[in-house]
């Protein structure tokens, strides 16, 4: 069994910056893609940026040059750095591991942009 333990979420203004952790723990043998995916509500949920073991990363056009996505392997961890929020990036965020064995979620952390 895994399990994902969110951090980093919270009310924050429009321009400002959070950042969001996720460590994995328990029986990890492989992990192939870290990432975090957001559902604002009455939405579906979508992907806001994954980085692969290698390093290589993807990430939705509505985020990209604003956040950042990392990874620490040797602690099974990934932070995603959101810098220049709008309102619209108001959702409950979600981490996600895929590895061999599996395909895990966090239970979520409520990000609200608003002034």
């Amino acid at each position: 069994q895994v399990q994902l333990v969110e951090s980093g979420g919270g009310l924050v203004q429009p321009g400002g910056s959070l950042r969001l952790s996720c460590a994995a723990s328990g029986f990890i043998f492989s992990i192939n893609t870290m990432g975090w995916y957001r559902q604002a509500p009455g939405k579906q949920r979508e992907l806001v940026a994954r980085i692969r073991s290698g390093g290589s990363t993807n990430y939705a056009d509505s985020v990209k040059g604003r956040f950042t996505i990392s990874r620490d392997n040797a602690k099974n961890t990934v932070v995603l750095q959101m810098n220049s929020l709008k309102p619209e990036d108001t959702a409950v965020y979600y981490c996600n591991v895929n590895l061999v064995g599996g395909n895990y979620w966090g239970k979520g952390t409520l990000v609200t942009v608003s002034s």
